[in-house]
């Protein structure tokens, strides 16, 4: 699976390819995904944006075996353009069952550089059976929580308004946990109003059109969106546990088995 719009600068996926293949031949691992995130994901970049790729890898079943086990983490040269690093099936997995949403976003990313159609549904439906809604409103609830808290710009307003809108998703959908990932998505898949909606994607378009956004206030009527829907917000962090912990980690620990099952996926014999 590859899905690369053509706003994306070919010669810097041609980069971001190249380093793909060279951590799978070097660190002599699978990569079933791999995607953008940050704000081109998200659906709001600004010309200048740098290339956020983020992967998945498998290692080979005896690594997992070992008494010194490799890092989970594999990362390669930071610059202003190239952010490349990924994280281990394993560590996605567990972070996953703990109701982190960064993993979920990744595999609702709609750039995909390369990518088993097979293992993200797999993943995806993993998360279906073993996330806590609670534990993703808190997620979505913290982050906004944080950037409100830094100094404020139009940019990173952004960072908390995809976050509080992902709540109102969750608001929207109340038997759902998994909310997409992009902002345009999750306004057209939420019940925001269309004074909040029509605002939003003005101000997406503007900072598609400016490389610098400054400190300028945000809109009003996605200020107040935002106070109030973190504020609503706030019973996510009381809300109980409504899944079985053994059930999450036996759910996952067979995920993983079915990975690490199919070793020649990793590792092709000579010849083969």
């Amino acid at each position: 699976m590859r899905s690369i719009p053509s706003s994306l600068d070919p010669l810097v996926v041609g980069e971001i390819d190249r380093r793909l293949s060279s951590v799978s031949r070097d660190e002599g691992v699978r990569i079933p995904w791999a995607i953008e995130s940050g704000s081109r994901a998200w659906g709001f970049p600004s010309p200048d944006s740098d290339y956020d790729c983020r992967f998945l890898f498998v290692r080979a079943r005896d690594d997992y075996l070992s008494l010194w086990p490799a890092r989970d983490v594999i990362e390669t040269p930071l610059d202003k353009i190239y952010d490349v690093n990924g994280w281990d099936i394993t560590k996605a997995a567990k972070l996953i069952a703990k109701g982190n949403a960064t993993v979920i976003e990744w595999l609702r990313s709609p750039i995909v550089y390369t990518g088993e159609t097979s293992f993200r549904d797999e993943l995806l439906a993993l998360a279906d059976a073993i996330v806590e809604r609670g534990a993703i409103g808190r997620h979505y609830l913290h982050v906004a929580v944080k950037q409100r808290g830094a100094t404020p710009t139009l940019k990173r307003f952004f960072y908390g308004l995809r976050p509080a809108v992902a709540l109102r998703w969750l608001e929207t959908h109340p038997t759902r946990a998994v909310p997409p990932m992009d902002l345009p998505t999750l306004l057209a898949e939420s019940d925001v109003g269309e004074e909040v909606h029509r605002a939003a994607l003005d101000l997406i378009a503007l900072k598609a059109e400016t490389r610098e956004l400054g400190n300028a206030l945000a809109p009003a009527v996605l200020e107040r969106f935002v106070v109030a829907q973190l504020e609503h917000a706030e019973h996510f962090e009381t809300e109980p546990v409504a899944k079985g912990f053994d059930r999450t980690r036996s759910l996952a620990d067979a995920f993983i088995r079915t990975q690490l099952d199919d070793t020649r996926r990793v590792f092709p014999r000579d010849g083969a």
